[in-house]
C-alpha cells in the first residue's frame, strides 16, 4: 500500500532533532557513495519550468521531488519514494512542509558542524518559511538565548519573533535594520528572496557562522563578494549542484571555487571545519538532491500509520 502524507502529517512526525539527524545521515551517505544525488534537472514549459531532483540510496530506495516555477499562489511539491528492490511506490508527500524541513535540517547540520560550540545568539534576515525552519533546526543543535530578526515588513518580523517565543521558548525581538539583526550574533541566517545583497560583511563579528539560503548567483545574490572575501571557511551541501548553477554560483566561481568545501567531507573528518574561535564560516545551502526522498523515507519509519 502506498502511504500518502500531507503537510499536517509531516509536521506532526518530523521534529527538528529527527530532521537534522536524517540530513546528517544523508550528507554522510553522499560522501560515502551510498546516496547517488545528481544536480537538479529542469524542463522549460513556456511560462514556467518543471524542476526535478532525484536520489538513490543504493540497495534500499530511489525517488524524486518535483516542483514548478509557474508562480501560482499554491505551488505544491511532490516527493515520491520507491522501494529499491521492487520498484513499488512506498510513499508520496504532497505540500511544502517536507521540503522546508529538509532545507532547515541541512542548515541545522551546518550550524552544528561549523558554528562555535558556545554559539547562543542568532540573527535572521528574512521572515518566511525558510527562515523559520533555519531557526527551528538551529534551536535543536544549540541552546539559543536570543533570536533577533529583520525583514522588510514590520508586521511579518514582529509575527516571526512572536512565533519564536511561543513555539521555541527562545527570547526573540524584531529590529528595523538588517545590520542590527546580525551585529554581535554568533549565528546568522540569510533567508530572503532578495536578488541584491542584504548583508554587509563588515557588520559581522569575529567567530560568526552564516547560513545563506536565498539567491547566491552572479548578478542575483542576497550577499556580495565581501562576505566570500571575509569568510575563512566556505562550505556547501552539494559541490556538484553549486558548480551546475547558471549563472554561476558566486562561491563556486574563481577565485573562490578552490576554497569551497563539501559539508559531507567535513562531517566525515576528511576535511577540517572550523579551526579557530574567531573564524567566520559561510554555508551556502543549495539543496542537496535526494534529501527530500531521504527525509520521506525517515518519515515512513517514524510516523504513525496513515
Amino acid at each position: 500500500m502506498t502511504l500518502l502524507y500531507a503537510d499536517p502529517e509531516v509536521a506532526a512526525a518530523l521534529d527538528a532533532a529527527t530532521t537534522v539527524d536524517a540530513m546528517r545521515a544523508a550528507l554522510l551517505a553522499v560522501y560515502d557513495g551510498r546516496l547517488v544525488a545528481p544536480p537538479r534537472a529542469a524542463a522549460s514549459l513556456g511560462g514556467g519550468r518543471m524542476v526535478l531532483t532525484a536520489g538513490h540510496l543504493v540497495g534500499e530506495w530511489y525517488g524524486f521531488r518535483s516542483y514548478d516555477t509557474f508562480g501560482h499562489a499554491q505551488c505544491e511539491q511532490v516527493v515520491v519514494l520507491h522501494d529499491g528492490r521492487t520498484g513499488a511506490v512506498r510513499a508520496v508527500a504532497v505540500g511544502e512542509e517536507l521540503g522546508s524541513r529538509r532545507t532547515g535540517g541541512l542548515g541545522g547540520v551546518a550550524v552544528d558542524a561549523l558554528a562555535r560550540p558556545d554559539a547562543a545568539t542568532l540573527g535572521v534576515i528574512g521572515s518566511g518559511r525558510q527562515a523559520w525552519t533555519q531557526v527551528w533546526s538551529t534551536a535543536a543543535v544549540r541552546p539559543l538565548r536570543e533570536v533577533v530578526v529583520h525583514s522588510r515588513s514590520s508586521a511579518r518580523r514582529d509575527a516571526f519573533a512572536a512565533r519564536v517565543r511561543a513555539e521555541l521558548g527562545v527570547p526573540a525581538r524584531a529590529v528595523a535594520d538588517p545590520g542590527a539583526a546580525v551585529a554581535g550574533r554568533d549565528v546568522v541566517v540569510l533567508a530572503t528572496t532578495s536578488p541584491t545583497p542584504v548583508l554587509r560583511a563588515a557588520d559581522l563579528s569575529p567567530g560568526t557562522h552564516v547560513n545563506a539560503v536565498g539567491f547566491k548567483q552572479r548578478d542575483r545574490s542576497e550577499f556580495d563578494t565581501d562576505l566570500l572575501d571575509t569568510a575563512d571557511l566556505l562550505v556547501t551541501d552539494s559541490p556538484a549542484q553549486a558548480h551546475a548553477y547558471q549563472p554561476p554560483m558566486l562561491a563556486a566561481a574563481p577565485p573562490y571555487a578552490e576554497r569551497l568545501h563539501d559539508l559531507g567531507a567535513i562531517l566525515a573528518g576528511a576535511v577540517p571545519g572550523r579551526t579557530g574561535a574567531d573564524q567566520i564560516s559561510l554555508f551556502c545551502s543549495v539543496g542537496l538532491a535526494g534529501t527530500e526522498v531521504f527525509l520521506l523515507s525517515r518519515l515512513v519509519a517514524v510516523a504513525a500509520p496513515v
